[in-house]
């Protein structure tokens, strides 16, 4: 473990492209995988996408029985229990074509993830025994019960009440539960409630224990085939047995989940925002306006080619942080009867890299999705073709897992912490970017140094932040929004550059000329957009003469000579345009 990359280090130094995993370095089982996944959305979903969001009965149970009998519900649940023990890229590329499956994807990640992942990392083997099988072949659907009317990123504000019944048999279990997905048909619920009015605790609960009750479906702006319902516990015994982990702990639980559950959302939203781009680049060769297909012309040209670039790094990010996963899960043991305890903390490492992902991949799926419908033009609008329900089913990314202003907190907070325990070179980066301003830094020549630029106009501007504030920082929300989106593209920015590297390295050159066309579009395009952020932010952080000094650094960390973007996105465009769809 100690030779791993810490989790937040990409800030700090230089990374071997050889050294990070690419969707380049699937092995043939990872393409069964992907096409099996692929093929199961394209054949049972797609195909019944109106019965879907009709509601129809018994639909949703019957889809996840047929996902399961191949094996796509179980890839992170042990072999013991029934589980395939998949590698993380492996359950990586299962999201990512689930992505695809609009409502249903909601349905199976909480039957995958959040729904069952509780119990895979801190049940108990009677638990796990008990529980997970069912799970694995559908048999019984799970549900994550957290939210409360009054408590939804403040979740340690919840009210549902635990109390230890006179015979010290049961928890008697009082509360409300708000927006829980697959509600309406599960078989257990993960409930989290507070003993003795604090201690904050997971339960396992059974879908008929008595007491147990739902409400209507609420009527959502998409996913609508997945079932959402407030849940109701009214005097709900709970076998002490069921209580999950430890009392009083139920906070690691809740957050450790999160982590693999943002991850795993980025993953949908890569395989959602390429549908978009699919869809949007088949109808802009079919549609003709003026006696040539609009994918023609240069503002199409342009859309195209920018969703492209956007899944690109989406993409380069998600895999390389799956390779990151999946060897931190590698270089622990994980055999004993805490297993599950100790893959999550493997995990919890990377919590910062999670949060990128999720709000990088969340926010490219929004934007794919809203030109798709503009390339779409009136008939983008109109339920009659697929595009629309995309763009309504993707607008709640944003807000699942955690919402992105949540997690644009957690990412500096989460840095700033690992620093002050030493975990991270901060201040050390700090000074050493001090004594290089102080003796003049020459103009950047090429993307290799636009990325470490990214690097050091992100440490410039958390230096200025901690001038200012000190540990008072981690109050400052817009500044810490800010230093996220810093932080967030130079890991794309990052990303995107190594994967191109890589490429170059391990294909011929017209098998790396796209992906680093993509990698040059996007390292160029959002340069800009971070000197834009870091000079507004610190404004917000300095005046006069201190100011005056702080901007004279910025401009010449800054310093470079444009690309060519456009011509770049024009060859993009007619790669996406000649496939009808993402290519890399």
């Amino acid at each position: 473990m100690s030779n791993l990359p810490k989790g937040g280090s990409y800030i700090f130094g230089q990374t071997d492209p050889q050294n990070i995993f690419t969707p380049e370095d699937f092995t043939d089982e990872h393409i069964m995988i992907f096409r099996t996944a692929a093929g199961f959305v394209t054949d049972n979903i797609l195909t019944r996408m109106e019965e879907l969001e009709s509601k129809k009965e018994g639909i949703i149970r019957e889809l996840l029985e047929a996902c399961g009998e191949l094996g796509l519900l179980g890839a992170d649940i042990p072999e013991e229990y029934d589980g395939m023990e998949m590698d993380k890229i492996s359950s990586t590329i299962i999201a990512e074509c689930m992505g695809r499956a609009g409502s249903f994807a909601m349905t199976q990640g909480g039957q995958t993830g959040i729904g069952s992942m509780p119990i895979v990392f801190f049940g108990n083997h009677e638990q796990k025994k008990q529980y997970l099988p069912g799970i694995v072949s559908a048999e019984k659907i799970g549900a994550y019960a957290l939210t409360e009317p009054e408590a939804g990123s403040d979740a340690m504000a919840i009210k549902t009440k635990a109390v230890l019944s006179s015979d010290g048999k049961y928890y008697i279990l009082n509360g409300t539960k708000q927006f829980i997905t697959n509600a309406g048909m599960a078989d257990v619920f993960i409930v989290y409630a507070k003993i003795d009015g604090d201690k904050f605790t997971a339960f396992i609960v059974d879908g008929d224990s008595e007491g147990l009750s739902t409400g209507p479906e609420e009527k959502k702006m998409g996913i609508k085939g997945s079932s959402t319902r407030t849940l109701i516990l009214e005097d709900v015994k709970v076998p002490v047995e069921n209580l999950l982990f430890e009392i009083g702990k139920g906070h690691v639980v809740a957050f450790n989940i999160l982590n693999l559950g943002r991850y795993k959302l980025a993953a949908n939203s890569l395989g959602h925002a390429k549908f978009a781009l699919e869809l949007s680049a088949t109808y802009a060769n079919d549609r003709k306006q003026f006696k040539t297909p609009i994918a023609n012309f240069g503002l199409i040209k342009e859309k195209l080619a920018e969703m492209a670039i956007k899944i690109y790094a989406a993409e380069s990010m998600l895999y390389r942080t799956g390779g990151l996963l999946e060897n931190m899960l590698h270089s622990l043991d994980t055999s004993g009867e805490d297993g599950g305890r100790v893959a999550a903390k493997g995990i919890e490492e990377y919590a910062l890299e999670c949060s990128m992902n999720k709000v990088f991949a969340t926010e490219v799926v929004a934007y794919c999705v809203d030109e798709g419908v503009q390339v779409h033009g009136g008939y983008g609008y109109s339920s009659e073709y697929t595009i629309e329900r995309l763009y309504r089913d993707a607008r709640v990314y944003r807000i699942f897992e955690g919402t992105n202003e949540i997690n644009r907190s957690l990412i500096p907070i989460t840095l700033l912490r690992r620093a002050a325990k030493g975990d991270l070179p901060l201040q050390e980066a700090i000074e050493r970017l001090r004594g290089q301003l102080s003796s003049g830094i020459p103009a950047r020549e090429g993307e290799v140094d636009l990325v470490q630029a990214a690097k050091e106009i992100f440490l410039l501007t958390i230096d200025a932040g901690l001038q200012k504030y000190g540990d008072g920082l981690n109050k400052q929300q817009e500044i810490l929004g800010k230093l996220a989106d810093l932080a967030i593209m130079t890991f794309a920015m990052e990303s995107a550059w190594l994967r191109a590297q890589k490429s170059m390295v391990n294909e011929d050159e017209a098998g790396s000329k796209l992906k680093m066309n993509m990698a040059k579009a996007y390292i160029n395009s959002t340069f800009g957009v971070m000197v834009y952020v870091a000079g507004e932010t610190l404004a917000a952080l300095a005046d006069g003469n201190e100011l005056t000094s702080l901007l004279e650094n910025l401009q010449m960390l800054s310093r470079y000579t444009p690309r060519n973007t456009i011509a770049l996105r024009q060859e993009i465009a007619a790669a996406i345009s000649e496939a009808g769809k993402y290519v890399v």
